[in-house]
């Protein structure tokens, strides 16, 4: 990857995220009014995630379940889109990406970029930076992404060393036309709940067999 590339990327993704915010701005008002109005607690959901470099950040999305959902059921698993944590709004923002939007102050940051790895939170799937095998590093060479090839190809059907590996490849590979493919199969997706849950892949196991 080119310096003069990567810098050209990031000026694109102050300026798209920027005019983002204005436009969807309405949009973010009645989201958070809703969550308010339908559950306790705060609007934002907030939670440590490794970035660029292994450095550590804050991601900001709307709170799609109850407070303190992460010390209760399966922790970090949700395996179905029937968890009782889930709020009602909850439900919809996650089926719709929705719950994503926030992040587009992240990448005005200059945490996060509009297309690239996503970021995994510390402790999961390895226990901080310095457990990550030396070739699943290499995903932490740019910055993570809001959206990315392994979210529009295989989303979470896949484990995390399948979706690393995707990672890589989008790292290798990286140009401005892939990444406007990826924003095109995102906003194409936008509206489609495939592969959230658990129960979505058995269902699609079946089908297939």
């Amino acid at each position: 990857m080119k310096k003069t590339n990567l810098f050209i990327k990031r000026l694109i993704d102050i300026f798209c995220s920027g005019v983002g915010v204005i436009i969807i701005s309405p949009i973010l008002i009645i989201i958070a009014l809703l969550i308010k109005l339908n559950s306790k607690g705060p609007v934002l959901f907030k939670q440590e995630r490794i970035g660029l470099y292994g450095k550590v950040f804050v991601i900001f999305k709307f709170r799609t379940m109850v407070v303190g959902a992460e010390q209760l059921g399966d922790g970090l698993s949700i395996n179905t889109s029937t968890d009782s944590r889930i709020t009602k709004i909850g439900k919809f923002l996650r089926s719709t990406s929705l719950d994503e939007f926030p992040q587009l102050f992240n990448v005005l940051k200059g945490d996060m970029s509009l297309v690239g790895p996503r970021p995994p939170v510390t402790y999961f799937p390895y226990k901080g930076i310095n457990d990550y095998p030396d070739w699943a590093k290499n995903r932490f060479n740019m910055r993570p992404g809001i959206t990315g090839l392994a979210q529009v190809s295989v989303r979470n059907s896949v484990s995390w060393d399948e979706r690393i590996k995707i990672d890589n490849k989008y790292i290798q590979n990286f140009n401005f036309y892939l990444d406007i493919k990826i924003l095109l199969k995102t906003f194409y997706k936008l509206f489609k709940s495939e592969n959230i849950y658990m129960e979505q892949q058995v269902k699609d196991k079946h089908k297939k067999a």
